[in-house]
């Protein structure tokens, strides 16, 4: 198992990498240090050099710090009820110069391993790191300490859960992410490939022209499905928010429970996502369809809050806060995000499901076009080999425009 120095966190502090440069540390190639996080100003100083990195990549829309940094506390979010994690920084000198997670997620080591995790299976994340030497020390610091909890085999990045950020980002660099998709340099793939990794499994999500009409096939499809008097397809009731969040998590964790990567939600975390997303949830933007008065599909869009963080660089203070509130308000002309969706399993590989998926999309489309005057919408993320979503987002004439890639790797 590979050694590495503790070192006091409390000491480490933030710098602006913005213009490239790297202190004389860095430059002299000093030793490169491993420091384990192990407390509240570690974890900060953690969130910091992440943000710190990102700042330097074109397109980067900086999130809200507090809401980051929440993420990594095992007291507030509720991923750690199933789960464990070691954050790592690498310094060389007094240089904070990458970072890296480790870790290991019970639920995840409960699932088939012919679905992707399964047992002895533990993941990195948060990946940031200056040289490539750098990045393999981190790696290699998430490795032993993953090894070292028994797992044999590793997956990432994944920060921190499948529902979070899953994969790295090896196309798609030329444009801003949506709503809770990573931004990541390209140069990173060549690390990780050269220290050992694989391709798992590759991510798309899909680019849709929402100010036009879709195909005259899809239209008689969503026109069939409104004459027939055993669907209804109706918007999420914000005033029954916990009902409806309860019927979508029932749907979800039916209609993803053969995925690849598939986790399920806990209630504590659907309790923490749903207060989270309230403020963006429009009812007229998110669908339940019902076949004979029953719930058996749902589908989720959320207006592009990206949008607006950008315009604050994620800062509510001074006046962020104001721009934001305008913003959840009205998000005219944001870009529209479809994160999920589900059919329940009994329906898969029907036509029925289909149908349901394209009255659904057609029916945010309009509202969000017609409401918000919003004309780009994104699908995702959709797994490479999900056959179904794939067509229907091929039908709907979507095109992929990010790719992000899980790798993989046998420890030992």
């Amino acid at each position: 198992m590979r050694d590495w120095r503790r070192r006091d966190t409390d000491t480490l502090i933030n710098r602006n990498y913005g213009d490239g440069c790297v202190t004389d540390e860095l430059a002299r190639g000093a030793e490169i240090v491993i420091e384990p996080v192990t407390d509240k100003r570690g974890r900060v100083a953690f969130v910091d050099l992440g943000r710190a990195f990102s700042d330097r990549l074109e397109h980067f829309v900086p999130q809200i710090r507090s809401e980051q940094i929440e993420l990594v506390d095992p007291s507030k979010n509720p991923f750690f009820g199933h789960a464990r994690a070691q954050l790592f920084i690498a310094k060389q000198g007094d240089t904070p110069v990458g970072r890296i997670s480790a870790h290991i997620d019970e639920l995840a080591l409960a699932m088939p391993a012919d679905q992707g995790f399964g047992p002895d299976t533990g993941f990195f994340g948060y990946l940031d790191a200056e040289t490539e030497d750098i990045a393999r020390a981190l790696l290699a610091a998430a490795e032993a300490w993953l090894a070292g909890e028994g797992m044999k085999r590793v997956l990432g990045p994944i920060s921190l859960s499948i529902w979070e950020e899953p994969g790295l980002l090896v196309r798609g660099q030329d444009h801003a992410p949506m709503i809770m998709m990573g931004h990541h340099p390209a140069h990173y793939a060549g690390w990780i490939e050269a220290a050992g990794y694989a391709r798992a499994k590759t991510l798309y999500t899909y680019d849709l022209d929402i100010s036009k009409p879709f195909s005259p096939l899809v239209q008689r499809i969503v026109q069939s499905g409104h004459k027939n008097a055993r669907i209804n397809v109706r918007r999420v009731r914000k005033a029954d928010w916990d009902a409806e969040v309860a019927i979508i998590l029932g749907i979800l964790n039916d209609a993803w429970s053969d995925n690849w990567g598939f986790v399920p939600f806990t209630p504590a975390e659907v309790a923490y996502a749903g207060k989270k997303l309230r403020p963006i949830i429009k009812e007229e933007l998110n669908m339940i369809a019902e076949v004979d008065g029953r719930p058996v599909a749902f589908m989720l869009t959320f207006p592009d809050v990206n949008d607006a963080l950008a315009k604050i660089r994620g800062k509510l203070l001074p006046f962020g806060w104001f721009h934001m509130l305008r913003w959840l308000r009205h998000p005219k002309g944001a870009g529209m995000r479809v994160p999920l969706m589900g059919v329940l399993k009994e329906l898969h590989n029907s036509r029925l499901a289909s149908q349901l998926a394209f009255m659904m999309i057609e029916t945010i489309r309009l509202e969000a076009n017609g409401k918000y005057g919003s004309t780009r919408g994104e699908l995702g993320w959709v797994l490479e080999d999900n056959q179904g979503m794939v067509a229907i987002a091929d039908t709907i004439q979507s095109t992929v425009n990010r790719e992000y890639v899980i790798y993989e790797r046998v420890l030992g």
